[in-house]
């Protein structure tokens, strides 16, 4: 099997230039011209919109988010609302799946697992809640998870907190759960929380356990060249 590239970023991407790219690279990748390619980045702070996402959950203005240097954004993805920022990790699977690999259900599982076993790695107690998508510990909810489908083809993903400003989420009724707590890694682990990289090589290796793929790193400028 080819192996997936994987691609982290040195320094935080604009939502609207990761939502052209992950365009991008989805056509490449309905056409074969580059293999599966896992895309693990931060954001500037935005509140991004699902497609069932619902501005009554959104708890200020968006002139006021703009005035705390916060952008708003209705993406294509499935799920409500939710807010990305530094010290949150988010991952963005393109992979071309086979009927037979797994559906959209199986999809959400295997993602769900990449933030579940990554907690559990740092000794957080992390569960799912039944009939919700993303991953909890007792504090709250850590990970969220949307994504889309075009011709078995994903992209989005999911979004894990790590030390990002949990006062953000103040802002939002995130994911449509009314009086749902948020937590971190660092909300949880304190002066333990272990830093980004560390947490981006267990993503990584979780990646490659959960979904079966063998990753190659790969650079920013590669991303969209047909060679590995």
């Amino acid at each position: 099997m080819t192996p997936s590239r994987f691609c982290i970023f040195d320094k935080p991407l604009p939502y609207p230039e990761a939502v052209s790219l992950q365009e991008e690279l989805v056509k490449a990748r309905l056409a074969d011209e580059i293999p599966d390619t896992f895309l693990l980045l931060q954001h500037p702070p935005v509140i991004t919109l699902g497609r069932r996402g619902r501005r009554s959950f959104l708890l200020a203005s968006e002139e006021a988010l703009a005035q705390e240097g916060i952008s708003v954004f209705t993406s294509s993805r499935g799920g409500d609302v939710t807010y990305h920022g530094p010290g949150q990790w988010v991952l963005y699977p393109i992979l071309k799946l086979s009927r037979n690999e797994m559906g959209a259900h199986g999809y959400l599982h295997a993602l769900e697992s990449v933030s579940l076993q990554t907690a559990i790695h740092f000794g957080i107690d992390a569960f799912r809640k039944e009939g919700k998508a993303g991953a909890w510990c007792a504090e709250g909810k850590f990970s969220a998870v949307g994504f889309k489908f075009s011709r078995w083809v994903t992209s989005h993903g999911l979004s894990l907190n790590v030390r990002p400003n949990l006062g953000a989420f103040d802002l939002i009724v995130g994911c449509g759960l009314v009086g749902e707590r948020v937590a971190s890694f660092k909300s949880v682990l304190g002066d333990q929380c272990p830093d980004m990289d560390r947490v981006a090589e267990v993503i990584r290796e979780q990646i490659e356990h959960i979904f079966q793929r063998s990753l190659v790193d790969i650079s920013e400028k590669q991303l969209l060249s047909p060679q590995i």
